[in-house]
């Protein structure tokens, strides 16, 4: 018998298990629909600044579709295609690359929303029988997740077309017990949205704070009460020793010391999730032979990707090419400091307008040491500064975790809340 392992009690009995092709005949559903394909779908020659979003996978994120950031087409174009017309209530997949994301479409300022072949939309007919919302929780359950990728094909880019989705199994209850389940998993999604919200505005504090900082437009007192100095424009290499880890790839191992890649150097922080590769111990000190890292000291990436920076927080690291790792010179240079003034749109886009390269940008580590950076003479006020945009950093931090737990939470209740 069909039935979750998580429940609320006064409802009881098996759900009605189906597929999606199942519901389009019971004209529950209507046909699922994705874009245009072939040569009437749009080009980046047709986007315009205002008009019908035009959603791509890319668009679709976080249980949510973001317009705003969608490219636009005119009306008068998107009245000529044949299909992809998505409406306010509809619920979308994402079918090709990027696979499985879910999102209900919002209220809309225009008639409709026009999707790529990457999307597809799932717009109910028999309110009676389904409810959109839970429709949208069952697509973000990990069952569903499984059944979708089982379903794909492709290698490096995977794909579901509409003929495959209709085989998708789909089990639901009364409409009254849909209507529970999507009213409770809603309340969870607000509170990640209010808790995204904080996290991005927090975020833009620092940002507006990084700019009057290290524009001197703020400025902190001196311990004992009195104005700092001046700040100085100095090559890096004056203030700071580095060592480029370029250079032979070392042996890697299944387990040893680890080596932190590029990819692990995140904006900010270093993630040992996403990359864990290790090398020999025994090669350690041949491949740290230029300068081994201690905690505190300032990586940043030079190419793929260009501009991530992150403090070194645990000992006995390698690091890989395309890092380079910097630490300021004692009473000259406070490390966080440097980090932060890294991470500042001003030093990015310096680093930017430095790159060079076709589809990937990179910077020469000779180019990077002796680009000029702006920077209080007084170690103290580096400090104070530094401390200051730390702490904004750590609040960040805590509410990014509270999103990672509460994610985790959803995803529990969702793995036993449907079947």
């Amino acid at each position: 018998m069909s039935v979750p392992k998580l429940r609320f009690k006064e409802f009881d009995g098996a759900w009605i298990s189906t597929n999606i092709q199942g519901l389009v005949d019971q004209n529950i559903l209507d046909k699922p629909m994705d874009g245009n394909h072939g040569e009437i779908h749009p080009t980046s020659a047709d986007y315009v600044e205002n008009g019908i979003p035009f959603v791509m996978a890319t668009d679709v994120f976080d249980g949510n579709v973001y317009l705003d950031k969608s490219k636009k087409i005119t009306k008068e174009q998107a009245d000529t295609l044949r299909k992809g017309f998505s409406i306010e209530g509809d619920i979308l997949l994402t079918h090709k690359a990027t696979i499985g994301n879910v999102a209900k479409v919002p209220k809309l300022d225009t008639p409709y929303i026009m999707l790529t072949p990457q999307v597809t939309y799932y717009r109910v007919r028999d309110y009676e029988k389904l409810v959109p919302d839970f429709i949208k929780s069952s697509f973000e359950s990990k069952k569903f997740q499984n059944e979708l990728i089982a379903l794909c094909t492709g290698a490096t880019r995977l794909y579901i077309g509409i003929s495959e989705q209709r085989k998708l199994p789909f089990s639901y209850p009364s409409k009254s017990e849909q209507t529970k389940i999507a009213s409770f998993l809603s309340t969870v999604d607000e509170k990640i949205s209010q808790l995204n919200q904080k996290h991005k505005l927090l975020s833009q504090y620092k940002q507006g704070m990084m700019q009057k900082l290290f524009s001197q437009q703020f400025r902190f007192k001196a311990d004992n009460g009195g104005e700092f100095g001046g700040w100085v424009e100095i090559k890096i290499t004056d203030v700071a020793d580095y060592v480029d880890y370029r250079g032979k790839t070392p042996r890697k191992v299944e387990d040893g010391i680890l080596l932190v890649t590029a990819k692990n150097i995140r904006f900010g922080y270093i993630d040992y999730s996403i990359s864990q590769e290790y090398i020999c111990s025994d090669d350690f000190d041949e491949v740290m032979r230029r300068g081994r890292a201690e905690i505190g000291d300032v990586l940043i990436t030079t190419e793929a990707p260009l501009g991530n920076v992150a403090s070194v927080d645990r000992e006995n690291i390698a690091l890989a090419q395309r890092v380079i790792k910097y630490r300021g010179k004692k009473g000259i240079l406070n490390n966080e400091f440097l980090k932060q003034k890294f991470l500042s749109e001003e030093f990015q886009s310096l680093i930017s307008s430095k790159a060079t390269g076709g589809t990937v940008q990179g910077i020469k580590g000779s180019t990077l040491h002796n680009l000029e950076i702006n920077i209080p003479e007084d170690i103290e006020e580096q400090t104070k500064i530094a401390n200051f945009l730390a702490t904004i950093d750590q609040k960040i931090e805590v509410v990014a975790k509270q999103i990672e737990q509460a994610k985790q939470w959803k995803k529990g209740l969702l793995q036993q809340m449907f079947v």
